[in-house]
């Protein structure tokens, strides 16, 4: 597998470090917030009586209900731009053209590059290729 992700941090500047900091600590911030009433009527059913004011201030199980409702609406929204994301990347997949699978030759290559045959086979074999180029764009030399 090829791997896309370039893993190198110290290779980003400070505002970018800074940014994607910021973005983490406010992402679990939110999480934070959305577990809250859930901790809160665990710890209730355990038994811990502490909160039971706090309960009652935020309106008892009634609005732990509106807060599930909404908690449901909103997996379902991500739940369909997930799905809606996947169909329109499959969709927008590229397709192979039927000419990007013809099998190009040597002989191909030089007839187009105008190139002697015998300099592509022994250039094939090397790591670094020098081309060079006349003003007209046509190869002039290889080394």
């Amino acid at each position: 597998m090829k791997q896309y992700i370039i893993n190198a941090p110290q290779l980003q500047s400070l505002s970018k470090r800074l940014s994607s900091f910021t973005v983490i600590v406010i992402c679990w911030v939110m999480w934070g917030y959305l577990l809250y009433p859930i901790i809160t009527v665990i710890n209730w059913v355990r038994g811990d009586f502490t909160v039971i004011n706090e309960m009652r201030w935020f309106g008892g199980y009634k609005s732990l209900l509106d807060l599930l409702e909404i908690y449901v609406g909103t997996l379902m929204i991500l739940g369909i731009v997930w799905i809606a994301w996947i169909l329109l990347r499959k969709l927008r997949r590229q397709r192979i053209l039927p000419a990007a699978k013809k099998c190009v030759t040597d002989e191909d290559i030089s007839a187009f590059y105008q190139v002697d045959p015998v300099q592509i086979f022994h250039f094939r074999k090397q790591q670094n290729v020098t081309v060079f180029f006349d003003s007209n764009g046509k190869i002039v030399d290889l080394k």
